[in-house]
């Protein structure tokens, strides 16, 4: 899929830190939910994505529905490199077993570094991470949904840049720009905050793209990998993303077609990661 160099580097990176380790890793479990996929690896890291629910419309609808997700009911015991390689899959649903493998993987990965080159915060959320002043222009990449209420609540001005303007409200139509609109409305803004499904369809290098220099910008979401470097590269500042600490409830959860308000705080927790300078500035200020 075009558009997946910083998500390729991520995965390139993942592979190159476990290095001969990743070809004895095996998927213990997989869940492919209603609105996340999951995935636990068989030592016990265990990662995310959203799942695509417009690829599961499509999958139900299509005849040939089965290569949509073609390891059903094999799952388990897979090798990890394997699911690994679906993160670039351009399926979908594919795509997001593939991302969700990627994230447990970051997980086993992150063992190996005693002091990681960025700052991490825990239980903190990327919204708050930015440091929103009330004279910044302010754009969401994605209709995220507690983001655009606390702005509001605030009464900060913001513009939501969305392919289906059906994703927000009536009233919320005044913050809409249209997906093509991307690159010049982004150009302009001090705050970008960016939804991780943003991962799922190929969006996210050109969002990359247009970041000036000196914007705060944070990737956010369970799909967002725990491997912030290919991202900073990429001008982000703040990775906000979770881990998951009781993987076998959340995927319990997933199965029955639970969500982020049911697992947060009780089976993951948020985690942001923060670029370096970033993180020296503040402690100087």
């Amino acid at each position: 899929m075009a558009g997946d160099a910083i998500l390729a580097a991520t995965v390139a990176e993942v592979r190159r830190t476990l290095g001969d380790e990743l070809a004895s890793v095996r998927v213990a479990r997989a869940v492919v939910g209603l609105f996340y996929t999951g995935v636990k690896l068989e030592s016990g890291p265990s990662g995310l994505c959203a799942t695509p629910r417009q690829a599961i419309r499509d999958a139900v609808c299509c005849p040939n529905a089965g290569g949509a997700v073609p390891f059903a009911g094999r799952l388990a015991g897979t090798p990890a490199a394997e699911l690994l390689a679906e993160a670039l899959h351009p399926s979908p649903l594919r795509r997001a077993l593939g991302i969700a493998t990627l994230n447990a993987l970051a997980e086993l990965a992150l063992a190996r570094f005693e002091n990681p080159p960025w700052s991490t915060r825990a239980d903190t959320d990327a919204f708050d991470a930015v440091a929103i002043a009330q004279d910044d222009r302010v754009v969401l990449v994605g209709a995220f949904g507690p983001f655009i209420k606390a702005l509001k609540e605030r009464g900060q001005p913001f513009i939501v840049v969305e392919k289906d303007p059906k994703t927000l409200r009536p009233e919320e139509m005044r913050f809409f720009r249209p997906a093509a609109e991307a690159p010049w409305v982004i150009r302009e803004a001090d705050v970008v905050l960016v939804t991780g499904t943003t991962l799922l369809d190929g969006a996210i290098d050109a969002i990359a793209a247009a970041l000036r220099p000196g914007v705060r910008a944070a990737l956010v979401g369970p799909s967002v990998p725990r491997w912030p470097g290919p991202f900073f590269a990429a001008g982000f500042s703040v990775v906000g993303t979770l881990t998951v600490s009781d993987p076998d409830p959340l995927l319990d959860l997933l199965a029955e077609g639970g969500g982020a308000p049911q697992f947060l705080g009780r089976f993951a927790r948020k985690l942001c990661l923060i670029r370096p300078e970033l993180a020296s500035s503040r402690r100087a200020a």
